[in-house]
């Protein structure tokens, strides 16, 4: 079983540092500097940095700020305990990534936005695997939602989505590439959104790698309320995400969403494969505190070889009841070229879900991704599922 799992073969040795760039203007959050806003108790700056510090992937952290800023941070205790460099940025966002490269050693640079607060451990293994494989890698989400040319306040056109993604961070490449691309940019004026563009610029492939809908960036006042409320400041309610990907195998019969889905390939996984499942187990125990699907079922533990997934929705949401809390909504993407799911097995899926958790049908929505994919989901190799979930107390 695969609990919050990367695509590919992890290097588990700390072959990474991570470049925090912390040194924008904010100018968008009406006066407030937005990497000091509070969420539920803690600065938007330290929920960022923790996360990258937290990764088993990681070994250094180097914070960028604005000149002026540098000597506070590094006087600041939460940072200094953790053992992270500060240092000063520049004027664009390729100056600040070069100055954070330059305090690194690793093989591996990830490059993150202070303003990500909710980054998983889970996408920065997966960037850290991507880069190790192709050199340089980003998180990506699919643009899910109609696009609309506006002019005058009225819709003139609908745009194509095909092919479009939202792009987040870390952004990740071996650290001599990323280097080099900084530095053949240092003298003139070309300005670059991010890093997949300096690289994409300098003619290196940069592959990317499933994101997470929770690594939100706090861009304008309204982001930070949101973020407010996800981390459950001041509520009762608190969200979560659960991702899980798993490949074909041999076997057929294949476990999506608690069904049986007859003449399809299944997945290979310790347990029957079912990566919608997973991801909600996965959701659920980071929403409550829990920790994660993997430290509850070891992937070695002979009690879950070949469990059916059910079971585990089940063990999970007793120890969610058991602590008082319960399943308010569920959100559920899945992401792969194979098998195309139709309505009425999504349907089905949400049904089950419900079912499963003890909660009415209109709360659980399942959707699925099959086109204009990218990696191992595009290439009808693997299943992925998200599960964005919200729980409160019971």
């Amino acid at each position: 079983m695969c609990a919050a799992g990367h695509t590919g073969t992890v290097n588990e040795q700390r072959v990474a540092d991570a470049v925090v760039v912390a040194a924008g203007s904010s100018q968008r959050m009406g006066g407030q500097d937005k990497l000091d806003a509070s969420i539920a108790g803690r600065p938007v700056l330290r929920w960022a940095v923790e996360a990258l510090a937290a990764a088993p992937e990681v070994r250094d952290v180097v914070v960028v700020a604005a000149p002026e800023r540098v000597t506070d941070l590094r006087a600041t205790e939460w940072l200094a305990r953790l053992g992270v460099t500060v240092v000063a940025g520049g004027e664009r966002r390729q100056d600040s990534v070069a100055a954070g490269i330059r305090a690194t050693s690793a093989d591996i640079v990830l490059v993150h936005d202070a303003a990500r607060p909710f980054v998983s451990a889970a996408v920065i293994g997966r960037v850290v695997v991507g880069a190790q494989q192709h050199g340089a890698a980003i998180p990506v989400l699919p643009i899910v939602d109609a696009l609309k040319r506006v002019e005058e306040g009225r819709i003139s056109a609908t745009e194509d989505r095909s092919g479009l993604y939202r792009a987040q961070t870390p952004q990740g490449a071996r650290r001599d590439l990323l280097a080099a691309a900084a530095d053949a940019h240092a003298a003139d004026a070309a300005v670059f959104p991010d890093e997949a563009d300096l690289l994409r610029h300098e003619g290196i492939p940069v592959s990317t790698v499933a994101g997470d809908v929770m690594n939100l960036k706090v861009t304008v006042p309204e982001d930070l309320a949101l973020a407010r409320r996800l981390a459950g400041d001041g509520a009762g309610q608190r969200v979560a995400q659960g991702f899980d990907s798993h490949p074909f195998g041999p076997e057929d019969g294949l476990r999506l969403g608690g069904l049986l889905l007859e003449g399809a390939p299944r997945l290979h996984g310790h347990s029957d494969g079912d990566v919608v499942l997973h991801a909600l187990c996965d959701g659920l125990l980071a929403a409550s505190g829990e920790g994660d699907l993997g430290r509850l079922f070891p992937s070695g533990a002979r009690a879950t070889r070949g469990i059916d997934s059910r079971e585990l929705v089940a063990q999970v949401m007793t120890r969610i009841h058991r602590d008082g809390r319960a399943l308010a909504s569920a959100d559920v993407t899945i992401l792969g070229a194979r098998p195309i799911l139709g309505g009425l097995r999504l349907d089905a899926m949400a049904e089950s879900i419900a079912s499963l958790a003890g909660i009415a049908p209109e709360r659980v929505s399942v959707k699925a991704a099959s086109g204009n994919l990218s990696g191992d989901e595009g290439a009808g190799r693997v299943v992925s599922a998200t599960c964005l979930v919200s729980v409160g107390p019971a």
